[in-house]
């Protein structure tokens, strides 16, 4: 069996086997016995795309595109073509994607699997609204087209569903037109998390795009200080600079645990918002600065150690937000980089789907020992009992409870899911609920 780790390098390992599907044919071949877990670009941070001593096949061999309609902007493509290469084809021609999370090294498979969100929810909601239609490879043989009209319960069962109800084999996703590469930005800072609301308000009313920084360990009066940005799509069509496209520089090595004490976070969290913390109005960026600013740095994950690290990321009421920050400050539980954002009211699609109307805090946290799985712990009940949800993308130590509490509908994932289909965060978080 071969040996795998998600992105956030914990668990530690996972075996498996691999089932290549059958490329000459663009079919899947499915194992004799046991479970399969369709695989993308592994950036899952738990074990959401892990299939513990079971199989997995990886899907990045499906990534031709096969048609597009510039009338409708709809582009068909396999599910194993990368968000990056989708830009990297359209954005020449004036297209960018609806939706899109803070990588492009993510499959379009995995995009409609956990339904991503970005920084205009607000404005335009969940990957899975721009979902015309896929197709779906189930175990039996068969291969369903699902839309909202046909196959309409498999279709938004598949929707943030985790890649339980079928393998995707192509999709229709629609873009967006725009006239360059261009984003026109500002960024604000403010002083404390409450002011964060105010600005976000005032902000989505004219920008279609707006995220912040926070600075977990700021305490007392500068609770959730920050910066926020906002900012919309340039109406210019200057040339893109090619040099912005690429990865900037690689980790070559994993970084040493002392690197990730309180106190050089605090250092970075500083400088940080020292460089970027100045009021600045109309900037003109690349868009791959704006919504990628860590797909510049390959192999990033390795900042956080031999341990890897446990990101936490919950939707919750700003009460709720409030108190995670200040548990967070209290316990000199840094991270890097926080994010910070307001969810809209516009309804996701999908049957599982993590955005819901309140505020999302998103933060890496190094493992260095026991004690964080205890202040996870902790964090996961605020956020539970205010009535919010965990991630399942980014999680790997939610309790089964605290997952049925998030989300009610399970039962009817779990009665569309391909029985020949599993995976660890699945088994885990399910377990002991069946029957309950």
């Amino acid at each position: 069996m071969d040996c795998f780790t998600s992105w956030g390098r914990y668990p530690p390992h996972s075996r498996f086997s691999i089932v290549e599907p059958d490329l000459e044919r663009r079919e899947i071949v499915w194992p004799p016995s046991g479970t399969l877990l369709p695989v993308g670009l592994g950036r899952s941070y738990g074990d959401l795309c892990l299939n513990s001593t079971q199989a997995i096949a990886p899907m990045r061999g499906f990534r031709h595109f096969l048609s597009f309609d510039e009338a409708s902007r709809v582009v068909r493509c396999e599910a194993g073509v990368s968000l990056k290469e989708i830009l990297e084809v359209f954005v020449p021609r004036g297209f960018f994607l609806p939706v899109t999370p803070g990588t492009k090294y993510v499959t379009v498979g995995g995009a409609i699997a956990n339904d991503v969100h970005g920084k205009n929810h607000h404005r335009a909601g969940t990957f899975g609204r721009f979902v015309r239609r896929f197709s779906l490879a189930r175990s039996d043989g068969t291969i369903l087209e699902c839309s909202p009209d046909k196959n309409g319960e498999l279709f938004r069962a598949t929707i943030g569903g985790l890649g339980l109800t079928g393998i995707i084999l192509w999709a229709d996703i629609e873009l967006v037109p725009i006239a360059g590469p261009w984003m026109v930005v500002d960024s604000i800072p403010f002083s404390h998390y409450e002011e964060f609301f105010a600005l976000s308000r005032e902000s989505e009313e004219r920008f279609d795009f707006v995220v912040a920084w926070v600075d977990c360990l700021a305490r007392g009066s500068r609770l959730g200080r920050g910066v926020l940005f906002r900012g919309n799509h340039s109406k210019d069509a200057d040339p893109p600079d090619r040099r912005s496209l690429d990865i900037k520089f690689s980790v070559p090595f994993t970084a040493p645990s002392w690197l990730l004490a309180p106190w050089s976070i605090r250092i970075f969290n500083l400088v940080y918002g020292a460089v970027e913390g100045r009021l600045r109005k109309g900037q003109k960026k690349h868009f791959n600065p704006f919504f990628y600013p860590l797909d510049a740095i390959g192999g990033w994950n390795r900042l956080y150690g031999p341990r890897g690290f446990l990101q936490f990321q919950c939707v919750a009421s700003r009460d709720a937000v409030g108190e995670v920050l200040d548990v967070l400050s209290r316990n000199s539980a840094g991270s890097f980089l926080a994010v910070l954002k307001e969810f809209g009211p516009i309804k996701s699609p999908g049957l599982l789907s993590f955005p819901q109307e309140g505020v999302t805090l998103a933060l890496d946290l190094p493992i260095s020992g026991p004690g964080l799985f205890s202040l996870m712990r902790q964090l996961e009940e605020i956020v539970i009992s205010s009535g919010g949800r965990l991630y399942p993308a980014k999680d790997a130590v939610m309790k089964p409870a605290s997952f049925e509490r998030c989300y009610p509908k399970w039962k009817e994932l779990e009665q569309l899911r391909d029985p020949a289909i599993s995976s660890s965060f699945w088994r885990r978080v399910t377990e002991g609920l069946a029957d309950s």
